[in-house]
């Protein structure tokens, strides 16, 4: 059998655009020869739809887009996944199901099993788990069709009770397809292949797994489409960050030359999720032109390549915002990477707006020794600046905070906090560097003087980040046992590192999740982001 995979940028609740893409899919296939052709998860509505599912208006729109899509499945059958409302009277109101469409109609119907409900997930809020297995029958080959998080509970200490596929394969299949929705982490992929081919090997089957592609807020899907032949060895392996379309024969699958994508390293991995997520936020919000502010730190110009990258060099401005206490240095190179990309800069010095806010705050801070409140000044004024010329001319600001920064607080609510999307959110102070290097892989983009002088606010005289933090050596290593590894302070200490510097990080972690909590969007590169799959009390006690 002649089947295709259809790897595709799909657009939550845009059911329009979303039906179009599936069905001059479903036209291409066929005019390849193509007998069944199957699309990703929930494609029908983009992934995740999360309390759109709430109402009936979108559950119906979802309908009828499918019941459309399925009139186009004549002479070729097509997997599509969508919503579906739970025809029984208990349970949770709606299905993630897999639509089986031949015939010019929806001939079966697929629910998922297995719903996360951990990190980024919170499906068993919306879905009743399945319970009825069968298997699909169609031109000679018995189909095992399983949604995403069905073939993940294979680990040597299952999180679920129930093993879909252990149901299925009783049917005695030719073949698994499965339908995901997975989200980009830089470790992802390999996990997600590792899944699989235990999936391959203890069932003896080849597997078809399609992925999503794409951005949809914070979250940044990968795509990595493959098919698996019963040895669990890959033989096709699509496009990474993009759109991708292969029709294959099912019956050379184990006879099959590997055809794999280039593997590539962490860095490049961060950097492309990144650049994606970015123009996916612009194009599917209808944005065209973005902001910030370029301080002549690694932070501000690791954002700025970035945002260059994805939406070019005519799409990006850059202010600059020196105050009394930006070095001369940082202002040349602020100039020098905008000249490097081709970039439109301006320049607001903030000296005398700084002023007339001393001024007026004279009486009441009078004999008061300058501390963070007027740190924090400077900052808002930047903030304030920016922020005006979003609003003048519909730029959308991009926040440049890095997840060091935001893990332990160091950064202004109200100030370069501010921002509709914040780009490098979820990228340690280390790993930034790395990222800044890999833009100079082949020539300088960002100065290396950017990139090798020490890393400062610049809100007092002689500021540096090691006067308030630890080195970024250390204290990335030490969020990162907490943050992603869940490691407590003694496990930590256990690891090498002093105590008074491990509970002094852990307490600024904890306290402050209020500034979190109002951060803009960060795009989720890490198996472990602050946002949605983070959910930590603000009002609370543990470690502060």
């Amino acid at each position: 059998m002649q089947i295709a995979i259809s790897q595709l940028n799909f657009h939550i609740g845009n059911f329009d655009n979303n039906r179009k893409k599936i069905i001059d899919s479903i036209d291409k296939a066929q005019k390849q020869g193509a007998e069944l052709i199957i699309f990703s998860e929930l494609s029908i509505s983009g992934y995740p739809p999360r309390d759109f599912l709430e109402f009936d208006d979108f559950i119906n729109k979802c309908n009828i887009a499918i019941n459309s899509i399925a009139k186009h499945c004549t002479g070729i059958a097509a997997i599509v996944g969508g919503p579906r409302k739970n025809p029984n009277n208990k349970g949770k109101r709606l299905y993630n199901s897999a639509y089986f469409l031949a015939e010019g109609k929806v001939q079966q119907i697929t629910n998922k099993t297995l719903l996360p409900t951990y990190d980024i997930f919170d499906e068993y809020r919306y879905f009743e788990p399945n319970k009825d297995f069968n298997i699909i029958e169609y031109k000679g080959k018995r189909i095992a069709l399983t949604i995403c998080e069905d073939l993940w509970n294979v680990d040597d200490v299952p999180m679920y009770s129930t093993n879909p596929m252990d149901e299925l394969a009783a049917f005695n299949p030719d073949l698994m397809i499965n339908i995901a929705a997975s989200p980009f982490h830089y470790k992802q992929a390999e996990v997600r292949k590792d899944v699989l081919r235990k999936n391959a090997i203890k069932y003896k089957l080849p597997i078809y797994y399609v992925n999503h592609v794409g951005a949809q807020t914070e979250l940044l899907f990968d795509g990595g489409s493959l098919i698996m032949n019963s040895k669990g060895d890959i033989v096709d392996e699509m496009k990474y960050f993009d759109e991708d379309f292969i029709v294959v024969d099912s019956d050379e699958i184990n006879t099959r030359e590997q055809k794999l994508q280039e593997k590539k390293s962490k860095i490049a991995l961060i950097h492309d999720a990144l650049v994606m997520g970015i123009k996916n936020y612009f194009n599917k919000l209808g944005f065209k032109k973005a902001i910030l502010g370029l301080s002549g730190g690694i932070d501000s110009a690791v954002t700025l390549v970035l945002a260059v990258e994805a939406l070019g060099k005519n799409n990006v401005e850059v202010i600059l915002l020196p105050s009394q206490y930006s070095s001369d240095h940082s202002v040349k190179d602020a100039e020098d990477l905008a000249k490097n990309l081709g970039i439109k800069d301006h320049i607001i010095p903030i000296k005398k707006v700084y002023e007339s806010f001393e001024m007026e705050l004279e009486p009441f801070f009078k004999g008061l020794e300058f501390n963070i409140a007027e740190e924090n000044l400077q900052a808002r004024i930047r903030g304030v600046l920016l922020m005006a010329f979003s609003n003048k001319f519909g730029h959308i600001l991009l926040n440049t905070s890095n997840k060091s920064e935001a893990a332990v607080g160091y950064g202004t609510l109200y100030g370069d906090m501010n921002g509709g999307l914040a780009v490098i959110g979820d990228v340690y102070k280390t790993e930034v560097f790395e990222l800044s290097k890999y833009m100079n892989r082949h020539s300088e983009v960002i100065p290396w003087n950017t990139i090798n002088k020490p890393p400062s606010a610049e809100l007092r005289p002689d500021q540096k980040d090691s006067d308030s933090l630890p080195d970024y050596e250390i204290l990335d290593t030490i969020l990162f046992e907490y943050i992603e590894n869940r490691k407590g302070p003694s496990e930590i200490i256990a690891l090498g590192f002093e105590k008074a510097t491990v509970d002094r990080i852990l307490r600024m972690v904890n306290l402050n999740e209020h500034k979190r909590y109002q951060t803009a969007p960060i795009l989720r590169v890490s198996s472990k982001a602050f946002g949605m799959g983070r959910r930590i009390p603000i009002v609370a006690k543990y470690l502060n």
